[in-house]
């Protein structure tokens, strides 16, 4: 099941693993001890504290859940094997757009790791799955709101 799978890059995969540390080794005990201080306090039915708390640790817990499964359905881009031959996840592509004349450079990356801002585009957007598997010099129509074509002119 491709679907389920997460692309990361060895940086994006280190970040949730410190990320999920965090969370269980610190996040987690903070929240009980926020719950056992709050429940100390009286009436649970009137205690805002207690509620806010245990919203906090629900939150913690989903959150902690989530990372689980990315890291178990996780899918490393191996930037060391990338070949200069194909577009492929990870791949660093200088396009020509035909219609403006705009030379663009992007990188392929996993939709968790996708800044558009600096030009990393995840795998499942309209124009990475067109140049997806293609090669250099090869005229590829982006199948987005408004169509588009693009020129593969190299790949790093």
């Amino acid at each position: 099941m491709e679907d389920n799978k997460h692309y990361l890059t060895k940086e994006g995969l280190e970040q949730y693993k410190k990320r999920l540390i965090y969370l269980q080794e610190e996040a987690r005990p903070a929240v009980i001890e926020e719950i056992k201080e709050a429940r100390n306090q009286g009436d649970l039915s009137e205690n805002a504290e207690y509620d806010a708390a245990r919203d906090k640790q629900a939150a913690i817990e989903n959150e902690i859940l989530q990372i689980q499964n990315i890291l178990e359905n996780v899918i490393i881009i191996d930037e060391d094997n990338l070949g200069t031959h194909i577009v492929k996840i990870g791949s660093t592509v200088k396009l020509l757009d035909l219609k403006t004349n705009k030379v663009i450079s992007v990188t392929i990356v996993g939709a968790l790791d996708a800044d558009p801002f600096n030009n990393k585009i995840s795998n499942s957007s309209p124009l990475a799955r067109a140049i997806l598997s293609h090669k250099v010099d090869e005229v590829l129509e982006v199948d987005a709101p408004k169509k588009y074509k693009v020129k593969i002119e190299s790949i790093m």
